[in-house]
């Protein structure tokens, strides 16, 4: 297969890094084959996409039926949503369901256009943030494989159960708000009418954690090893067997040496450039300095302490960033704002770990993320290094005695992939679940995110801090945790990683599309035409 012509791939993912990094180093082994990959992203995360030799083109741009005219966030455009459709106060998870196949609507226009003027032989995308990618190559004809950066398909459900919790929604709640919310039961039934889907009214509910999108897909790449992926229930085996997925799993998908690496989740100021945002740029600090001081460390018989919070908590999320609290079932915010939980996990670090020598105790070296003043009160000991951003696998690969990480699935099998031992500071999603993981496997220790009751935030912040240096300074003196963890990066490497993933790509790129984009009748090309955009609140709201 390596020896045929050039061929084309468009990539679509989100403004995630999790989601989007393991797909990079894949990328970059196929523009280093000789074919043409071009991605559909966000602008922050243009400077990552060109180092990997690939084209970057705009999601904005390319979808205006979604963000003309509205605010761009995470989620795509979910915060100007909530206020057309009156549901300001709906909490984060109800909002997001109930706005998912509007959304969608918006979406597949432009993707569509998109795909046709890319025209690829294959389709590569996340199916938890841009499931409209897969929709538009199936209306297309054109194979998709999608990139699970989760624990597998069984993972999904406990996953979801996490987000609806730290909302203080259920699965009940969400079916009930479904059930009765006609904006999206219409745009499920305009959507099936006219792309010939056939959506339910239930996204991810036919059983919970179900990804409906992966039954469109040649095949589902999962970034952890068949091993420690987590077992599928027989409800959610069936109904994969019943839409006949296949899933792959292929490790991490590790990028090389040096590699850019998405970071950071500004949406305004000098972070949105797609440059200053990024691991291994050179617009926030000098990260190849860094590396040099980390191996001189190493080299000298110093033990690497890297702590990183993750990119999506430090960055401009209303709900689960900097400054956002989760909205209740009540519709009011609780629990500590993401700027709470990183300092008091980063004081926690130093507290444990601190010196008043440069040249003493570890190096503790800790990503910031792009807030400004970052660090607040927070007087960083003598031995930490503290930038905006830093080149994560690169500083894992020098071999380090902790990694104090918030546990999202890419960063946890960063983790794992090279012996890391574990201290796991969730904030959401899978990430709790991931926390838990860690000590089920032995490879580390959790430290819950608290939730406290309006008025005890100080003293639950104090506490977390504490909780955080005990549990570190418990994971680099017990020698089982790296002992595990060695383990388990033993576990990873047979995986097959980035290679494997590059066969299957080109295997879904073999089987060609069933129509090409060029081929399709006018009725097709007029059902995607780009229709003027309306603002209208919606009926009832």
């Amino acid at each position: 297969m390596s020896g045929s012509a050039p061929k084309c791939f468009a990539f679509v993912f989100p403004m995630a890094s999790g989601h989007i990094n393991p797909s990079l180093p894949v990328a970059r082994s196929l523009v280093a084959a000789g074919h043409k990959v071009h991605y559909l992203c966000r602008p922050q995360m243009l400077e990552a996409i060109e180092d990997t030799g690939a084209t970057f083109h705009s999601e904005v741009e390319h979808t205006p039926e979604l963000y003309e005219g509205r605010e761009v966030d995470l989620f795509g455009a979910l915060q100007s949503l909530k206020e057309e459709h009156g549901l300001e106060n709906d909490n984060f998870a109800e909002a997001m369901v109930k706005l998912s196949r509007p959304m969608l609507e918006m979406m597949l226009p432009g993707m569509i256009r998109w795909l046709r003027a890319v025209r690829p032989c294959a389709v590569a995308y996340c199916p938890m943030m841009n499931e409209a990618a897969a929709y538009a190559a199936r209306f297309l004809g054109i194979p998709s494989v999608a990139f699970l950066t989760t624990a597998g398909a069984g993972s999904m459900p406990a996953s979801f159960r996490e987000f609806l919790a730290a909302s203080n929604s259920s699965e009940e709640s969400i079916r009930c708000a479904l059930e009765t919310y006609e904006p999206s039961r219409g745009a499920v039934d305009r959507l099936n009418n006219k792309y010939g889907l056939s959506l339910g009214y239930m996204p991810n509910l036919e059983p919970l954690g179900r990804l409906e999108v992966l039954k469109h897909s040649f095949t589902t790449l999962v970034t952890t090893s068949e091993l420690l992926q987590d077992p599928m229930s027989k409800e959610i085996a069936d109904a994969y067997a019943q839409d006949r997925v296949r899933f792959e799993a292929v490790g991490p998908l590790l990028d090389k040496e040096g590699a850019k690496r998405a970071g950071g989740h500004k949406f305004e100021g000098s972070h949105a450039n797609g440059k200053s945002a990024l691991e291994g740029g050179h617009g926030d600090g000098d990260t190849a300095g860094l590396l040099g001081q980390v191996q001189a460390a190493r080299a000298a018989g110093r033990c690497v302490v890297l702590v990183s919070m993750g990119t999506v908590i430090t960055g401009d999320s209303p709900e689960v960033g900097w400054e956002g609290r989760m909205i209740g079932a009540d519709g009011k915010k609780h629990g500590l704002t993401g700027r709470e939980l990183c300092r008091a996990a980063w004081g926690g670090a130093f507290d444990a770990l601190g010196t008043s020598s440069a040249e003493e105790g570890p190096l503790l070296v800790v990503s910031l993320g792009p807030q400004p003043e970052a660090l607040g009160d927070l007087v960083p000991p003598a031995n930490a290094l503290c930038l905006p951003v830093l080149p994560q696998v690169d500083i894992l690969r020098t071999g380090v005695a902790a990694f104090l990480t918030h546990g999202g699935q890419n960063s946890f099998m960063e983790g794992l992939a090279n012996s890391a031992p574990l201290v796991v500071c969730p904030g959401f999603g899978d990430q709790p679940v991931n926390a838990r993981k860690a000590e089920a496997l032995g490879v580390g220790l959790q430290v819950p995110r608290p939730e406290p009751e309006e008025g005890c935030e100080a003293a639950a912040t104090a506490q977390y801090r504490s909780d955080v240096t005990a549990a570190l300074l418990r994971v680099m003196k017990e020698t089982a945790f790296s002992t595990a963890a060695a383990g388990c990066a033993e576990e990873l490497r047979q995986a097959g990683g980035v290679p494997r993933a590059v066969k299957v790509m080109l295997a879904a790129a073999a089987v060609g599309a069933t129509e090409p984009p060029s081929v399709l009748g006018k009725q097709e090309e007029a059902s995607v035409t780009r229709p003027a955009v309306a603002r209208p609140r919606a009926a009832g709201a």
